[in-house]
């Protein structure tokens, strides 16, 4: 296993899975952030060819009542320490190299071989098979901040790249080190956009950021772990069978 790469700041979230009721804003927010198409009549239900860098997923306890339960659980790129997308792209499209720690996702280098598809564990990256066409005037209300990516490449969760730009930019207007500004100055569109504030995003090395305490909460804990990949998204929950799902434990052997 490859080492952790250190970055002095890096970028992350804690999302509270006991506060999150599934309504799909962030989804939402994520698409009209990133420009990301509808889907057309043909693929809309075709859950292997959608395109969504945010999805939120549903899980329960499989107990019946009244100890049933269930959560809703949702799942952006998770920004592995450890990548195991990048090393497997054969042109580079792939990297994790810029201060923050973001894996950054390059369409015009991408070939579309979908390498980094099969070895993400957590499904985060989407191949765009249709060129993105949009309904009759929605091309007016297209976000200037994001390019459209063709058909035949990778596309996945940035952190929305642009606002971290646009944050470094405004520290620099107002004399602040571009590396160590408030954290009400860079926020993901999902994070704004969650109704019940179960998204915190912020640099989760800097201790003036609320990131920075709740990741080392006993209730908080990342999905996968054991991989070993060192995601950058932590979830928060006080449901100890929610924890376990998240972390993959087996079931026990009878």
């Amino acid at each position: 296993m490859a080492a952790v790469k250190d970055f002095k700041v890096k970028w992350g979230m804690i999302i509270d899975v006991d506060k999150c009721t599934g309504c799909g804003s962030c989804m939402i927010a994520c698409q009209t952030e990133n420009n990301i198409a509808p889907m057309s009549e043909d693929d809309a239900s075709n859950k292997v060819r959608a395109l969504s860098w945010m999805l939120v997923y549903e899980l329960n306890n499989e107990k019946t009542y009244p100890e049933y339960e269930h959560a809703y659980l949702a799942r952006p790129c998770m920004q592995c320490g450890v990548p195991a997308c990048v090393p497997v792209c054969p042109v580079v499209a792939t990297e994790k190299n810029e201060e923050g720690g973001i894996v950054s996702q390059i369409p015009p280098r991408c070939i579309g071989c979908r390498y980094c598809m099969a070895a993400c564990p957590y499904h985060s990256r989407y191949f765009n098979w249709h060129d993105p066409i949009f309904p009759v005037g929605m091309d007016k209300t297209l976000s200037p901040n994001a390019a459209l990516r063709p058909r035949g490449v990778v596309e996945k969760c940035s952190f929305c790249h642009t606002r971290y730009l646009k944050a470094k930019d405004r520290a620099r207007q107002e004399g602040i080190d571009p590396m160590n500004f408030p954290q009400e100055y860079y926020q993901t569109a999902c994070t704004q956009n969650c109704p019940s504030g179960a998204i915190v995003f912020g640099d989760l090395n800097n201790p003036e950021h609320s990131v920075y305490e709740m990741k080392k909460s006993p209730n908080a804990f990342r999905l996968l772990e054991k991989l070993g990949l060192d995601p950058q998204v932590y979830y928060y929950t006080e449901r100890e069978w929610v924890r376990k799902l998240g972390d993959n434990y087996l079931k026990d052997e009878k």
